[in-house]
């Protein structure tokens, strides 16, 4: 696939490594420092196989302020565009996040920091759907949730009254596009690292190399 970085765009939702606000469920397995450790691989993680991709241009949208210098090292390293994340839960930020780079491209997709399982391949086979006609392609994960989400039109009802955090997010959001009537297009399901368990999966994986 020909790929045009101009006409779609990589969300990457991340958070500052701050020890202690991060990676919050892990603190039973493992201390502040390894969990902050680990968090700020999976960033990285997460951002080459974004910009290595090409499926689109990256942008890093920050919480709670993309002055902190791991964006501002982030934005080096790759050489990516970092955004201010909105306030609010987590619908209202990816709402506005859409909202604005949809009056920009044509279609975007919005990812986490969670998720080392994701490949560049599914980033591709995501804009190809998206390219394909179809409005929404989201990315299940094996938790209830999704790991990806993209849109070719902003779509507000997809982010609103979202039990986020919980294992009915993809239902929840599987009825609101049944409602809103809009096909979806759905790629593999994947996994991701929120619990101590997920981080021996991790280890076993080989996808990060960390010490802690």
């Amino acid at each position: 696939m020909t790929s045009n970085l101009t006409n779609c765009r990589i969300i990457v939702f991340g958070k500052a490594p701050i020890p202690g606000e991060v990676k919050t469920r892990l603190f039973s397995s493992m201390d502040v420092e390894s969990a902050t450790a680990l968090y700020q691989k999976l960033v990285f993680h997460t951002l080459n196989i974004a910009v290595g991709s090409k499926a689109g241009s990256v942008e890093l949208w920050c919480s709670p302020s993309k002055e902190h210098p791991f964006f501002l090292r982030c934005a080096e390293k790759f050489r990516i565009e970092l955004h201010q994340q909105t306030e609010g839960d987590l619908g209202r930020r990816m709402a506005h996040a859409f909202n604005e780079i949809l009056k920009r491209v044509p279609m975007a997709l919005l990812i986490g920091t969670d998720c080392p399982s994701l490949t560049s391949d599914d980033l591709k086979e995501a804009r190809k759907a998206l390219e394909q006609e179809a409005p929404v392609v989201i990315a299940p994960a094996e938790d209830g949730g999704y790991v990806l989400i993209g849109l070719r039109q902003y779509e507000p009802a997809l982010f609103e009254g979202i039990s986020w955090g919980t294992g009915l997010v993809l239902e929840e959001t599987r009825e609101r596009l049944r409602q809103s009537r809009l096909d979806w297009r759905e790629l593999p399901q994947r996994w991701d690292v929120d619990r101590p368990e997920d981080v021996e999966r991790l280890r076993i994986s080989g996808l990060i190399e960390y010490i802690f």
